[in-house]
């Protein structure tokens, strides 16, 4: 669960404490104990006073990772991993694949969430939609980000939208075709829902078959039990949590 050696190499520079000019303070607890002891929240889902006494005080961990949520440390994260990827040629953004999960929240619900009343009958494919506003709203963890504060989440690789977009039928809607050719210039992909015309042949739909990659990373996103199960009152650190299982997954998949 901890950090390897190797893994924390590539995160030290990201993690690094800024000490204050006068050199004045209380020395800041080790950043590595620290990180291990937020992933070790991540993994268990176990509730911050319960982390065990071999990590630093759990009010310390609780109130770094709030800073590295606020910071933009989490964003840099996930833009080093992933720019690290595309350099190694082990990443292909012409390709991709659109999917949702559920949490729970115990905490209350989001203040931009629609009532019941407000929910129109093709909200989903307003949402789906609104993923492409913009490029630097193409991942759907920029897109969640962009309902907190302003973006300041840098995408210089991520600007170029993909060429095509793969999902399950639930996605099957010709306005939906529509607006991401007409607008973005990407193909979508879906089988079509029982009762409809067929719009597509089957060569596009063959790709259908390498949706098992988005299960599988959900399968292990789960991994992570807080993300399962929103706790964090604030969504900003439930995004952190995303951020960081996010992150660990490339760490364990690429840089063992």
């Amino acid at each position: 669960m901890d950090l390897t050696d190797k893994q924390w190499a590539v995160l030290e520079p990201i993690f690094r404490p800024r000490r204050r000019p006068d050199g004045r303070g209380r020395p800041w607890a080790a950043t590595r104990g620290v990180l291990n002891a937020v992933l070790w929240i991540l993994r268990t889902g176990a509730p911050w006073a319960d982390l065990p006494r071999r990590y630093p005080p759990y009010q310390t961990c609780h109130r770094r990772f709030q800073v590295w949520q606020r910071s933009g440390r989490l964003d840099r994260l996930l833009q080093r991993l992933a720019e690290d990827l595309r350099d190694r040629g082990q990443i292909d953004l012409s390709e991709a694949f659109v999917d949702a999960t559920f949490a729970s929240a115990k905490k209350g619900a989001l203040a931009s969430v629609r009532h019941a009343a407000a929910k129109a009958p093709k909200s989903w494919r307003l949402s789906t939609v609104l993923v492409f506003q913009s490029p630097s709203t193409w991942p759907a963890l920029h897109r969640m980000s962009r309902t907190l504060a302003p973006a300041t989440l840098e995408a210089r690789f991520l600007a170029d939208l993909p060429t095509r977009l793969i999902g399950d039928r639930g996605y099957d809607s010709d306005p939906l075709d529509d607006t991401l050719m007409r607008t973005y210039g990407i193909e979508m992909i879906a089988a079509n829902r029982r009762g409809r015309a067929r719009t597509q042949d089957g060569r596009p739909l063959r790709r259908i078959r390498r949706r098992w990659k988005i299960e599988r990373f959900f399968a292990w996103l789960h991994n992570s039990r807080r993300v399962v199960t929103r706790w964090e009152r604030h969504l900003e650190n439930y995004l952190g949590m995303v951020q960081l299982a996010c992150a660990q997954i490339l760490l364990r998949a690429f840089m063992r």
